[in-house]
């Protein structure tokens, strides 16, 4: 299969959200704030890093249900000529006995925190205070609680109630009322005159391991103690001339790999085709799933699959959860990055002198080699990916769990084998297999054509969760930092 390079049209040729640029440094994000962030920590020269970390923050005082301090974190950073992967996630307790989907046995030691520490202390360039600024404030003042925020909070009142939740502000607020955090916003203080490892050490660790305790879970400070943020090289794929960096494990992002490296070995005969291809690779590679561990051996695989009919494997599940940032920079740095606390509000057990609740990421284990231990890790759903081509460097992140492998493949087909234009591609009519089914944007061009193939097809509304929504930034090939939101969910994008 022959691949092209990416590229860049005109804001007037572009649909729904056109690509934007400017000459300091891009931001593209989950939530308008968070991008506002990035780009005020942009204009005062910070790094691409801390203006990802600026907007990550921002979105653990804005979007609790997607992610937060109690949460996780994975990037891919393109520093010059190399590029790197952050692990900020930690395992299941060390003297776990059992572990659940929810509640103080579901918690794996949070990695977020952690994270924002290695990264700051190796490409950070403004003080942290500076970091921290907009998202203390959002926290202290209070941000207006949107109508789809009500209606989490309502949906998940059960579980939040279970896991002692009952008491946080966010309880009870309707849309439109004020959301006041000061618990996070005096734990974000701390961050700034003691650095983000204090999470793990002292009365924070104290209050995290009590908590825990008390609703019957065994995180301890020991664990909390010896957590480590693994900094690393990235999976990579070639596509002719272009690379695509995926994260390593204990992400599945090898799947959404797998499932490019042997797609490169076909030459689709339509766009049909094309996506049939794409949904059976899809579904071929989660056969793999709980053995994502292995990580770069996967990528040799070959994955069987028939041109002409559907499979109905099955595999990928339906989670909808998470938040991305991507971030470029002036000097070309390129973030990709990804935080969440995995289902809505992860555990859902709450820690009321820190204004938090904590993941819920001992969900993830399976079975196999997946199988949950005490002091393993679980496979992770986030895959944040980096792009790397004569065209320059362009970072892609999306939520959606299960989904984010599939909306990534589709918008890379997309950009290096159809040659769409970023913003075209991003825009397109998507697909997504879950449960057995496929489950298709209601004006996908290719429906029609794929149930013929036999593809068990369930149309959705334009827009509709499941379809993730893309965060995208980069550094053109003259050296010009640019971004692109997603016209789903509440993504936005912004330049300096």
């Amino acid at each position: 299969m022959a691949y092209g390079h990416w590229h860049i049209a005109d804001g007037f040729s572009s649909p729904v959200r056109p690509v934007i640029s400017g000459p300091w440094g891009a931001v593209s994000a989950a939530h308008p704030l968070a991008v506002s962030a990035g780009q005020d920590v942009l204009a005062r020269g910070g790094s691409a890093v801390d203006a990802a970390i600026a907007a990550q923050a921002v979105l653990c005082v804005v979007a609790p249900d997607a992610c937060g301090i109690g949460g996780d974190l994975f990037a891919l950073v393109a520093d010059g000529a190399q590029t790197h992967a952050i692990s900020g996630a930690g395992a299941l307790p060390h003297k776990a006995t059992d572990c659940a989907d929810e509640g103080a046995k579901s918690v794996t030691v949070p990695g977020l925190a952690g994270a924002w520490a290695r990264m700051h202390s190796r490409w950070g360039k403004l003080p942290f205070s500076a970091l921290m600024d907009k998202a203390i404030r959002l926290a202290e003042e209070g941000v207006h609680l949107s109508s789809a925020l009500e209606q989490v909070v309502h949906a998940h009142t059960p579980r939040l109630l279970r896991n002692g939740a009952g008491e946080w502000s966010l309880m009870g607020l309707r849309a439109g009322q004020l959301f006041v955090q000061p618990e996070l916003a005096a734990l974000l203080r701390r961050f700034v005159t003691d650095g983000p490892d204090c999470f793990y050490t002292g009365e924070i660790a104290a209050s995290l391991a009590r908590r825990v305790a008390e609703y019957g879970g065994t995180l301890d400070e020991q664990d909390l103690a010896t957590h480590q943020t693994d900094v690393t090289a990235p999976l990579s794929v070639s596509l002719g001339a272009a690379t695509v960096f995926v994260q390593p494990p204990p992400t599945q992002g090898v799947l959404l790999g797998m499932a490019l490296k042997n797609f490169g070995h076909w030459v689709p005969q339509s766009d049909v085709q094309a996506d049939h291809l794409a949904v059976e690779l899809t579904e071929a590679s989660f056969g793999y799933r709980d053995r994502a561990a292995e990580g770069a051996a996967l990528l040799d695989v070959h994955l069987p699959v028939d041109p002409d009919h559907a499979a109905r494997r099955g595999g990928p599940r339906g989670y909808l959860h998470t938040a991305g940032v991507s971030v470029s920079d002036r000097q070309g740095m390129v973030v990709s990055s990804l935080v969440s606390v995995f289902d809505d509000f992860g555990s859902g057990l709450l820690i009321p002198d820190l204004g938090i609740t904590l993941n819920n990421r001992a969900g993830g284990f399976t079975s196999g080699p997946n199988a949950w231990a005490a002091g393993s890790r679980p496979v992770h759903t986030l895959a944040p990916a980096l792009l790397r081509s004569a065209g320059g460097v362009m970072a892609l992140a999306t939520p959606g769990a299960d989904g984010q492998v599939q909306t990534l493949l589709q918008v890379i087909d997309r950009i290096m084998r159809r040659g769409e234009d970023i913003a075209t591609a991003i825009a397109a009519p998507r697909w997504r297999s879950e449960g057995g089914k496929l489950l298709m944007e209601r004006d996908h061009p290719s429906a029609a054509g794929l149930r013929a193939l036999g593809h068990a097809i369930e149309e959705r509304a334009p827009g509709a969760l499941c379809f993730g929504a893309v965060a995208c930034a980069g550094m053109n090939a003259g050296g010009e930092p640019f971004a692109v939101s997603d016209w789903r969910r509440n993504s936005w994008a912004g330049v300096v």
